[in-house]
């Protein structure tokens, strides 16, 4: 069975719902351009509200030493997620496990990519559009995964609840993760999540 990780959390209310629906992750964004980016008091208050046993994930994008480590010093992180171009000694120097999320470019060679970052603990793979480090809303070419690496694969990008089902029976990941596809659609709203659609994405992940 996937584990379910539901990203870009911006409240305590989001966070909450989205544990008691079965998520096994949160995800708190901590890259300013982002709708979904929260400081760290946000992030403290986040995550002392969930229960146990819900890992905390907190993504970085090119981020200075110095956040990194104040977000491990003062919020309670379980993961670390690199969505920039941090090499593999740097993501692999703080004292936290890591996730290296990989933009799907054509030729990209997931093999090499798997030997390159070897301390970390999973892949998330995730759609590439030039510019723009993730949250695309746009799934991208589940073929081109190999079935074969042997590290363990989080399948992002695009992922909703109408089309979560597939990706799970066609790519058996480890993990899938969730952000703009179970969020509420307008602009005003940009960043709160639609509880309806939490709930309809963890029963048809699952």
């Amino acid at each position: 069975m996937a584990r379910i990780k539901i990203c870009g959390i911006t409240s305590s209310e989001d966070a909450l719902y989205a544990c008691r629906a079965g998520a096994d992750a949160i995800g708190l964004v901590f890259y300013p351009p982002s709708s979904r980016h929260v400081d760290v008091q946000q992030a403290r208050n986040i995550v002392a509200d969930i229960p146990p046993f819900t890992s905390s994930v907190a993504l970085f994008v090119n981020a200075e030493r110095a956040l990194i480590e104040q977000v491990i010093e003062q919020v309670k992180i379980d993961i670390l997620q690199f969505h920039g171009d941090e090499t593999e000694s740097f993501c692999a120097s703080f004292t936290r496990p890591y996730i290296k999320a990989i933009r799907m470019k054509p030729g990209l060679d997931l093999y090499e990519v798997q030997e390159h970052y070897a301390s970390a603990r999973a892949l998330l793979l995730d759609t590439y559009v030039k510019g723009v480090p993730g949250g695309t809303g746009k799934a991208f070419n589940w073929d081109k995964i190999p079935p074969d690496l042997h590290k363990p694969v989080i399948l992002a990008g695009g992922l909703d609840a109408d089309n979560v089902a597939q990706a799970v029976a066609q790519v058996k990941p480890y993990a899938v993760d969730v952000s703009g596809g179970v969020e509420k659609k307008t602009e005003a709203e940009k960043g709160k999540k639609d509880r309806a659609e939490i709930t309809r994405f963890i029963n048809n992940a699952r």
